[in-house]
């Protein structure tokens, strides 16, 4: 076997692989934890539970807040405080939300210039006044009972530095927000399930998350130079001896790109983000005190080799495909033996995730026509953004406020 083979087995097998350790992480969590947490569950809190403050940044949302604060106002927690940091908007975002603040005494509004979702949480914690903070983006539609779940955890243990929920995607107007729907559930979900199996998760998604003040104060809260503040913060949490939970029944109701374009933007960001978080932090993951960190990392290191190595078996048999070559066979000699795994692996996949998500939500079977094509959108898409975003991280001064704008979202699906 050369070195050509070699480079084809592990680009065509690792998908499989990894599908398999996702399935048997997600099947495990359910058995171990998820099944046995009622649903819908009855919290009695009183006056005396601890008091959350919901961040929520906002940069031109001008379209969605008036939902996303409404839907606020009906938490049914009993003890919160709503911290809106309108983030140098161009709209009327600032203008409506001092309009609704004359709905709800619970509802503050701070402004700054744009300086970036960092920058506006850090502005908002050092406003808030709760022990628990909450953070949701300024589109999202919180579910009504999402904070007692996420506060829970808190209580249970003092170890409990963060929480991620379970976002649900609302866009699903065109094919690409119909195979998000799946990517979450098959993908994104079972990606949690599987990595809280072996101790550490690898971001808390910012769209739906809960921390222990304290625990945000210790490590001085969100770095303002990093693309996915998320990310950043949990590896940071971790490293600094807190846990990261995930708590599927924290659901949350989210806007995603409906369109390539948008949906390559918000992808690269993250591939980018990622990469950032691991440059910056390779070295304190690799001390002994750190080694629960060590599956996590060597996940992300064998992820970002497949996507090298995939770009470059294509690369090589783009330039092999004008001549007789056997690197022009490789494609269809590679497909016929691991095709038919892999589609069972991915099948396999779908069942697993649509039978526990579908505690949470009813309609997932309605997109299941679209969710087969996930594999190829998602695998390739992992693969080009990666293969750009690691030397953009390379070149990325520290130090500079990361800002950006939202990508295109696509028509609300209601249930």
């Amino acid at each position: 076997m050369n070195i050509i083979d070699a480079l084809s087995i592990f680009t065509f097998s690792y998908p499989s692989v990894m599908a398999t350790v996702w399935i048997c992480g997600g099947i495990y969590f359910y058995l171990h934890w998820e099944r046995k947490q009622p649903w819908p569950d009855c919290f009695h809190w009183d006056a005396e539970s601890p008091k959350v403050t919901i961040l929520l940044p906002c940069y031109n949302e001008g379209a969605n807040i008036n939902e996303t604060v409404g839907h606020l106002f009906q938490q049914n927690y009993p003890n919160v405080e709503i911290i809106a940091i309108n983030d140098g908007s161009t709209d009327d975002t600032a203008d409506k939300l001092e309009a609704l603040k004359t709905f709800s005494q619970s509802l503050r509004v701070i402004h700054q210039s744009n300086r970036g979702k960092a920058s506006a949480l850090n502005h908002g914690l050092s406003e808030a006044t709760g022990d628990i903070i909450v953070g949701i983006d300024g589109d999202a539609i919180l579910d009504y009972d999402a904070i007692g779940y996420m506060v829970s955890h808190f209580v249970q243990s003092p170890h409990v530095s963060g929480v991620t929920g379970n976002p649900r995607v609302r866009t699903r107007s065109t094919a690409i927000g119909k195979i998000q729907t799946g990517e979450f559930s098959s993908i994104i979900g079972l990606i949690k399930r599987a990595q809280r199996i072996y101790g550490m998760v690898f971001t808390i998604s910012g769209v739906v998350c809960a921390f222990r003040r304290s625990a945000l104060e210790a490590i001085e809260g969100w770095n303002t130079d990093m693309v996915t503040e998320d990310i950043d913060i949990s590896w940071r949490l971790q490293l600094a001896g807190g846990q990261v939970r995930y708590e599927p029944r924290a659901i949350c109701w989210v806007l995603m790109p409906e369109t390539l374009r948008g949906l390559f933007r918000q992808r690269l960001r993250w591939a980018q983000g990622g990469a950032e978080v691991f440059l910056r932090y390779f070295s304190q993951t690799v001390r002994w005190k750190n080694r629960r960190f060590w599956p996590l990392l060597l996940e992300y290191i064998v992820s970002v080799a497949w996507c090298y190595s995939a770009f470059f078996m294509i690369c090589l048999w783009l330039i092999a495909l004008p001549y007789a070559s056997p690197l022009t066979d490789y494609p269809n000699l590679l497909y016929s033996y691991f095709g038919g795994e892999l589609i069972l692996i991915g099948l396999t996949q779908f069942i697993v995730s649509f039978t526990i998500d579908s505690r949470y939500e009813r309609g997932m079977l309605r997109c299941a026509y679209w969710c087969i094509w996930y594999p190829l959108a998602y695998w390739m898409l992992n693969m080009a953004t990666v293969v750009i975003a690691f030397p953009k991280a390379l070149r990325r001064q520290k130090g500079r406020f990361a800002t950006w704008t939202s990508p295109d979202r696509g028509e609300i699906f209601h249930e």
